[in-house]
């Protein structure tokens, strides 16, 4: 089958079908809702508990990805972001999906050399950069002032 770039395309066109950008965003913005509304109220949970609200918000952040690499793990996360999309990866619970579903795919390579090694796949890259550019920052802030 020889097929030249305006041929391919039109292929391409004819097999894919279109995306329901409404009902996506619509169901992105729901899910990712709800998480964040769950922390909310965790947040408000652990205040009346007697943290600070900055204890809290920490408590919080734990929780959503306890939460979100359990799922994870279980297999539900998955189903819920095909249907939610953004609405899931965009929280930090997309964090959590990131770290741990490398390393469950190569859990039988065993703790070291598969979960261990593929744990920081995607995330690496991100803590990465974003501990260089903090360092950054601050190396900015100490000699300029602020």
């Amino acid at each position: 089958m020889d097929m030249n770039n305006d041929a391919y395309n039109a292929y391409v066109r004819a097999k894919s079908k279109p995306s329901p950008l409404l009902k996506d965003c619509l169901w992105a913005f729901l899910v990712g809702g709800a998480i964040c509304t769950a922390g909310q109220a965790l947040r408000r949970l652990y205040t009346l508990w007697g943290l600070s609200m900055d204890d809290a918000s920490a408590c919080v952040s734990v929780s959503l990805i306890f939460a979100a690499a359990l799922c994870t793990g279980l297999g539900c996360f998955d189903n819920l972001a095909k249907h939610a999309g953004a609405g899931t990866l965009v929280p930090i619970t997309g964090f959590a999906n990131a770290m741990v579903s490398p390393a469950l795919e190569f859990r039988s390579e065993g703790l070291i050399t598969g979960v261990g090694a593929k744990l920081f796949t995607i995330a690496g890259p991100v803590l990465v950069y974003g501990i260089s550019a903090s360092v950054v920052y601050g190396l900015l802030l100490v000699l300029f002032g602020g």
